[in-house]
């Protein structure tokens, strides 16, 4: 800490979920503030034009504000908002989206959708946690997420956002390593719930020895879960006990779906959004039977086979070669493959030639990660379906993407709103909806 006033007046939250004042001319950042209120603070970093603070006292506080859940919020970088309440961190990311909607993309969506929302606590069913050996320091071998600004990984008991059975399993898993030959090469756990099992996979770096291997099965059976071993690549991670473990699958009942995958393929960490995602995904398309759809950036089938389930034949595009085999899979099992078609394409190379080489589409869906489908919205060359419904991680390119869409390629960005899929971050994960000019529902 190199500076400190008597305090700021915070006027709103940034895209990271800190505070944001104005003092003396300069734009203050300051984690742990909330809009409203008057706090003191303590600068790490300044640049010309903002300051870096942590916020060290509140001299005036927020009505949203709260007590945070968990012991370890400000020193762990997991959370950012626990001491914002939850309606208002969904109020505060809609005003994320609509902001960077109208100064970035210059566009406002006719409707402001409900924002879909579900349990703030135990959701998150996908983690990667750090390890770090501390025998010589702390006695011991830390287990959890990595600090604030810091490779250091936090001494943690407990983590409120993991399922109660998993988030018991941190001290544990951290006692586990501290006895195996290899605790100083054990560098990471990965942690993938699903339906019937809960799956470790352990980043080992060496060898495990024999006793080594005695202890995980040990582990295993007393905590009912199944460990994984990960040596080098995604391509090395293979189960290692118990190995009659049912499979990682993950349901959407609604349109009586199963979905199998591997524990480091990629799936949303809150199955409970993602389900409501899909539904409302699926109202705002309106798969019909006899279209053709394209679901761009379709990792394993998340949203092409509810989309064919509803009756429509669906393209779907994906650049991994290892997630198109996952999807033709899961297509298979769910007796969709006749409705369903995949190609394996880098989508963020996409031209008007890539495109127009997959065919007509009626309607077309996109969900690509942070960098969004800049590209994609470029290639459609006036020649895009009707429909387009866009999924986002994140807000900024969505908005960049919008103004592609409604300026140059001739949409109307009819809805939008958001999904809290990571409650107590600052994650904003949203949906949008576009329609060519003219064009009745």
């Amino acid at each position: 800490m190199t500076d400190s006033v008597p305090y700021a007046s915070i006027e709103s939250l940034d895209h990271e979920g800190r505070g944001i004042a104005h003092v003396e001319g300069k734009v203050i950042f300051i984690e742990g503030a909330l809009p409203g209120e008057k706090v003191t603070y303590s600068v790490f970093k300044k640049k010309p034009s903002y300051e870096m603070a942590t916020m060290k006292e509140v001299v005036l506080a927020s009505f949203m504000r709260v007590s945070p859940k968990c012991p370890h919020f400000g020193v762990c970088g997991g959370c950012s908002l626990q001491h914002l309440e939850e309606s208002a961190q969904m109020a505060a990311k809609q005003r994320v989206l609509e902001d960077d909607l109208w100064h970035i993309g210059k566009v406002r969506a006719e409707e402001i959708l409900p924002a879909i929302h579900g349990e703030a606590w135990g959701y998150r069913q996908r983690a990667r946690i750090s390890v770090k050996d501390m025998s010589r320091r702390k006695g011991k071998v830390l287990v959890g997420f990595h600090e604030k600004r810091s490779s250091f990984v936090v001494d943690m008991h407990r983590c409120e956002v993991l399922p109660p059975h998993i988030s018991a399993l941190i001290e544990p898993l951290g006692e586990l390593i501290g006895k195996l030959s290899i605790r100083e090469r054990v560098p990471q756990i990965e942690i993938a719930l699903g339906q019937d099992v809960n799956v470790l996979v352990l980043r080992i770096l060496d060898p495990l020895s024999p006793a080594d291997e005695t202890l995980l099965k040990d582990f295993a059976d007393r905590h009912e879960v199944q460990f994984w071993t990960q040596t080098k690549g995604p391509d090395t991670v293979h189960p290692f006990y118990p190995l009659d473990a049912p499979a990682l699958n993950y349901t959407l009942p609604e349109f009586g779906i199963t979905m199998p995958f591997k524990p480091t393929e990629f799936t949303q960490v809150n199955p409970v959004i993602n389900r409501l995602l899909v539904r409302r995904a699926i109202g705002l398309l309106d798969p019909q039977p006899g279209e053709r759809i394209a679901d761009l950036f379709c990792g394993l089938g998340n949203f092409t086979l509810p989309i064919a389930h509803r009756g429509a034949h669906v393209v779907g595009v994906e650049g991994s070669a290892a997630l198109v085999a996952r999807a033709i899979a899961n297509a298979a099992y769910n007796g969709l493959a006749e409705r369903t078609e995949y190609r394996q394409a880098d989508l963020f190379q996409a031209t008007a030639h890539s495109l127009a080489a997959l065919g007509h589409f009626d309607k077309m869906l996109i969900d690509p990660p942070r960098d969004g489908a800049a590209e994609v919205i470029k290639a459609l060359a006036g020649r895009g379906p009707r429909r387009i419904v866009y999924i986002s991680c994140n807000p900024s390119t969505l908005a960049r993407d919008a103004a592609l869409l409604v300026h140059e390629q001739g949409y109307t960005l009819k809805a939008a709103g958001v999904a809290n899929m990571f409650p107590h971050t600052a994650h904003v994960e949203s949906i949008a909806l576009f329609e060519k000019q003219g064009f009745a529902a």
